[in-house]
């Protein structure tokens, strides 16, 4: 009798629980594709994201080539940096010369980050691009909508993308206006040109294109001011781990620690020696520079930013193609990238210079892709970027 009941007992335990789950999965019906959403982005995150490179065999005569570039270059024109060139996602070569410190003789080596000046750009300009699709900010607002009480009107976000926009050079206004000890930084240098008495327009804006810094800054200002983050919080959050760039970060002078393997610039002083390039009043602004990073997370950046893992296929082609003034001129700039469109080559690409670091980031219409990261002040970054393409065409045929 006892068996009975027990066996009763249990088989009304098995068919409440069948009820109770039948239930949830009902109720929750509407929400299974939400719930499936952040599942497959943990999963997604959890995953080690895996450098595809081509075979040794394969890339054997073509690294030989970029090999004895590197010495060459090293010895001769004091080149201490590193070089990627990859193909169809692919990397084909990956090698790096010379020293990270020089009093010390240490070597570099794949986890020395570089700064990447200008090169930082494109972080920004996707930073905006992810708001844009998130429909938190649209290419069409203005700064004062942001910051009431910028003193340079009908400037939009777009403006400040393509270089379009005419604002001062905040450089020098730093460089001559701002008296206090520590360098200022990004919502301290929007307030400081509210005050600025000599701060004034090159030209309205729309009307023609000036490279400009300050645009940059004041893009990642926008960031920090709609998403209420640290800019550098922002693209570590929503850039650096889905990309999983676990060597990059962006560093503002005198208000963040200095890393493990994070170079510093030099410059040759009297033909042999390295002097280290200290940091100046206008090293705390981030967004228009400041992204540090190794070559292998730039190769992971370009592949995931092309891949549509950060933005639409359709925002991207937007980056890349070419700006325009308000009377229809088209300006060599699109949204964070240089276009350059000669001999029937489309070229996407943006070098940088700060502080002793030369940098580059070069994408051809033929899928290669070159990434150049130095820290002495060498000066022939695009020379050096035509050899390696050079090279490339001729020694390798997947």
């Amino acid at each position: 009798m006892k068996n009975y009941i027990k066996y009763f007992i249990g088989l009304f335990i098995v068919l409440l629980s069948s009820f109770v789950l039948t239930s949830e999965s009902n109720d929750t019906k509407t929400e299974k594709s939400s719930t499936e959403i952040v599942t497959d982005s943990i999963i997604a995150k959890d995953i080690p994201i895996l450098i595809e490179k081509y075979s040794d065999d394969i890339t054997q005569k073509v690294s030989h080539k970029l090999d004895s570039l590197l010495k060459r270059i090293n010895k001769r024109h004091d080149f201490h940096g590193s070089i990627s060139v990859a193909k169809e996602g692919k990397l084909i070569y990956q090698n790096q010369v010379g020293y990270a410190d020089f009093r010390k003789k240490k070597p570099l080596h794949k986890e020395s980050m570089y700064q990447l000046a200008s090169v930082s750009k494109q972080f920004t300009a996707t930073s905006i691009m992810m708001l844009y699709e998130r429909n938190q900010l649209q290419l069409t607002d203005t700064v004062s909508k942001y910051f009431p009480k910028f003193p340079f009107k009908n400037i939009t976000i777009k403006h400040l993308l393509n270089h379009t926009s005419g604002l001062p050079k905040y450089f020098w206004v730093a460089e001559h206006e701002w008296n206090k000890n520590k360098p200022p930084t990004n919502s301290e240098m929007m307030s400081f040109l509210e005050t600025s008495s000599t701060a004034s327009m090159f030209f309205r804006p729309g009307r023609n294109f000036d490279y400009s810094n300050t645009g940059y800054f004041v893009l990642a200002s926008i960031v920090e001011k709609i998403t209420s983050m640290r800019y550098a919080d922002f693209v570590k959050t929503n850039i650096f781990e889905p990309l999983q760039m676990k060597n990059s970060f962006v560093y503002s002078f005198e208000n963040d620690t200095i890393k493990a393997n994070q170079l510093i610039g030099y410059r040759l002083y009297r033909g042999w020696r390295h002097l280290k390039i200290n940091g100046t009043v206008n090293d705390a602004v981030v967004g228009d520079k400041n992204v540090y990073a190794t070559n292998e997370d730039l190769f992971k950046w370009v592949n995931g930013l092309n891949n549509g893992k950060l933005i639409s296929k359709e925002s991207l082609e937007m980056m890349h193609t070419k700006g325009k003034t308000i009377y229809g001129r088209k300006v060599p700039y699109g949204l964070g990238f240089r276009i350059d469109t000669k001999n029937d080559e489309k070229v996407v690409y943006h070098y940088g210079k700060w502080n002793g670091f030369s940098t580059g980031i070069t994408q051809y219409s033929d899928d290669l892709v070159v990434i150049i990261l130095e820290h002495t002040s060498y000066k022939s970054i695009g020379a050096l970027n035509k050899k390696i393409k050079r090279i490339v065409l001729n020694n390798f045929d997947s």
